[in-house]
């Protein structure tokens, strides 16, 4: 048996996950009563597939403005180094389908957009790394397959 790793996503079985889908990762209580949840959106499939940087970076700007839009307490979102997903983590709200609305509303929003924001040297860290038209297909894709977010191991598990 594999030794349980601190970092939940070092935990799962990246082999036995079917993207994309969205994940509760679990829930942090904080002392005060406060409760976290992290979520798993994962666009591409683990080690078959990943995210062009530009496009990723881009989406991750859009994302990032866009989600606040549809979703109180957004705490965060950002991209995991494989480039196959994001994390999201938000502030005492646990209703997954809201999420999932969000999700969708935000990727609509990013279809929509005319340019990416904060893509300029004084916000942005690497401004000339940026692909609307990336970000755009990221957005379709994940669109295009919204009926599957839920199933995250896929019809045979």
């Amino acid at each position: 048996m594999t030794k349980k790793m601190n970092v939940e996503s070092f935990n799962l079985d990246h082999t036995k996950v079917k993207a994309p889908y969205v994940r509760l990762v679990g829930v942090t209580k904080g002392q005060h009563g406060d409760t976290i949840h992290k979520y798993d959106i994962r666009f591409k499939q683990p080690n078959k597939a990943h995210m062009k940087m530009d496009a990723l970076h881009s989406i991750e700007h859009l994302m990032a403005e866009n989600i606040r839009n549809h979703l109180d307490n957004v705490i965060d979102i950002g991209p995991m180094g494989c480039q196959t997903g994001f994390y999201l983590a938000v502030l005492n709200h646990d209703n997954y389908e809201e999420i999932l609305e969000a999700l969708e509303k935000t990727f609509k929003d990013v279809l929509e957009a005319k340019e990416v924001p904060a893509c300029n040297e004084v916000q942005c860290g690497w401004a000339a790394n940026h692909s609307l038209e990336g970000a755009k297909e990221l957005a379709q894709e994940m669109l295009d397959q919204s009926d599957e977010w839920s199933d995250v191991f896929g019809e045979e598990a």
